[in-house]
């Protein structure tokens, strides 16, 4: 993350420490920490973060926490949480997070983005969401972010890319 850092340790616990400014470390307060601290919870299995952090439990269910200007946390709103809170559903499997944009992959292989939208959240348009919203197709595998732009895989192993190309990033010549 921008000056913070994450780990799941194999019990499930989650463990945060670092820049704490807007609530990115999950404790509740915006207290820095040298070293890590947990949050509460043992049945933690994948995160990622930045200025916002999503976070999926071993039972599905996708929680986000931090920095919200732009609606990132898939709250329905751009209120700052400095604790987890839980996105509605239960059969989320993988995460990513950009500065502004997260994305989220369900288990049955929809893929669906939300935040700051100049063009990589992948709905070929630039509105804004602040709330999941799905991205067309099916059997996606995993996806990853910069601030700008997106790659994808399907589970054929394609790799899909769009947001802002500049600088040659999205590879496509």
């Amino acid at each position: 993350g921008n000056q913070r850092s994450f780990a799941i340790k194999t019990d499930g616990t989650l463990w945060t420490w670092g820049d704490n400014g807007q609530g990115n470390l999950g404790q509740n307060n915006r207290t820095r920490y040298s070293s890590p601290n947990q949050i509460p919870g043992t049945t933690w299995s994948k995160i990622s973060g930045r200025a916002h952090c999503l976070a999926i439990k071993t039972n599905g269910t996708l929680w986000s926490w931090g920095g919200n200007s732009q609606g990132a946390l898939g709250q329905n709103n751009r209120t700052d949480y400095s604790s987890p809170k839980q996105i509605p559903g239960t059969t989320w499997s993988f995460v990513a997070t950009g500065d502004a944009t997260s994305f989220a992959i369900k288990t049955d292989g929809t893929l669906w983005s939300w935040g700051y939208n100049d063009g990589p959240l992948g709905h070929n348009n630039r509105t804004s969401y602040s709330s999941p919203k799905q991205i067309p197709g099916t059997t996606w595998d995993s996806v990853g972010t910069t601030n700008y732009s997106v790659g994808a895989t399907k589970t054929d192993g394609t790799l899909w890319v769009w947001g802002t190309g500049a600088s040659g990033r999205l590879g496509l010549n």
